[in-house]
């Protein structure tokens, strides 16, 4: 049994992670602020006698009794909404958080995890992605918020691996859906799903040509606990490498859920990416990882929670 401390543990992946980690029959100390996270997230694990839960903002200290075994940062604000309504927060707990949660694991010799983000390539002039990548972000956009303390976040990662000796683990974490994304989230399939079980209009942004790769959450999660378990710095790219416009997405969700909904399309985003495609070559080869679920099972098992 290892003691393993998530922050975003009440989140959309740090609950599925919680979960799968004391499946194994790990311990685990969960923190959240819950400013974007959801108590209920944790059900399952509170019921059980090794999860402890900790309501903290991860900017400041983290004070965790007893030993600690690894440490995965989950925490930031994660979907668009969700960034640009706390564009501050997002960058201060992509910087200060951050610097929290590598002195916790220091201070006990663990392993570190930190989850970053396909974003961080921006709207990608290399496709597919691959780690050397080094990606086309816009610093000062609205979207930077969310890119650049992630960016920051794995800066700061590499240089506390090189200069005192972190046992460091970087994962850039693609689109990602599932059970227990929220229906006002924000991202693209919890936005079909919802609109298209109730009959409305699916929202495009722009005319739907550009493309995303989605992993099923199941998949993601059992990619970030290889990474916790290797000795890899990486970073690693956690995703499906395979690529689907938007519009067929709309098109593959209205056909799974037998709605009557029509597309609406709206003006496209400022720095939205046109392609997001993960090289997954490193996690293969590193952690002898690649997700196994299909979209389409993927989504009916979405599908099937948004309609409980």
């Amino acid at each position: 049994m290892s003691r393993i401390v998530v922050t975003g543990a009440a989140g959309f992946l740090g609950s599925h992670l919680c979960d799968r980690l004391l499946g194994r029959g790990d311990e685990v100390v969960g923190i959240d602020n819950l400013s974007t996270g959801q108590l209920d997230n944790l059900d399952a694990a509170r019921s059980t006698g090794t999860f402890t839960f900790v309501r903290q903002d991860v900017c400041e200290p983290l004070e965790i009794d007893g030993r600690v075994d690894a440490v995965v940062h989950m925490a930031s604000p994660a979907s668009p909404p969700e960034y640009l309504r706390l564009p501050i927060e997002t960058l201060r707990v992509g910087s200060r958080g951050t610097e929290m949660a590598i002195a916790l694991a220091a201070r006990s010799d663990a392993r570190f995890v930190v989850s970053s983000t396909s974003e961080v390539y921006g709207d990608p002039l290399v496709h597919p992605q691959d780690e050397s990548y080094w990606g086309n972000v816009n610093p000062i956009g609205p979207r930077s918020v969310y890119d650049e303390a992630k960016r920051f976040m794995e800066a700061l990662t590499a240089a506390h691996a090189r200069t005192h000796g972190l046992r460091a683990g970087i994962a850039r974490i693609f689109n990602t859906y599932g059970p227990r994304l929220r229906p006002s989230d924000g991202r693209v399939v919890s936005n079909f799903v919802v609109q298209a079980l109730a009959g409305e209009p699916l929202t495009i942004y722009g005319d739907g040509s550009q493309t995303r790769s989605f992993c099923y959450v199941d998949d993601l999660v059992s990619g970030l606990v290889s990474l916790v378990d290797a000795d890899v710095l990486g970073p690693v790219n956690l995703g499906n490498p395979t690529e689907v416009t938007v519009a067929d997405l709309a098109q593959q969700i209205v056909e799974l859920t037998g709605s009557k909904s029509t597309i609406e399309r709206h003006p496209l985003p400022a720095d939205d990416p046109t392609r997001r495609r993960p090289d997954i070559t490193r996690a293969r080869e590193l952690l002898g990882w690649a997700p196994a679920v299909e979209l389409t099972e993927g989504l009916r098992r979405t599908i099937e929670w948004f309609r409980v």
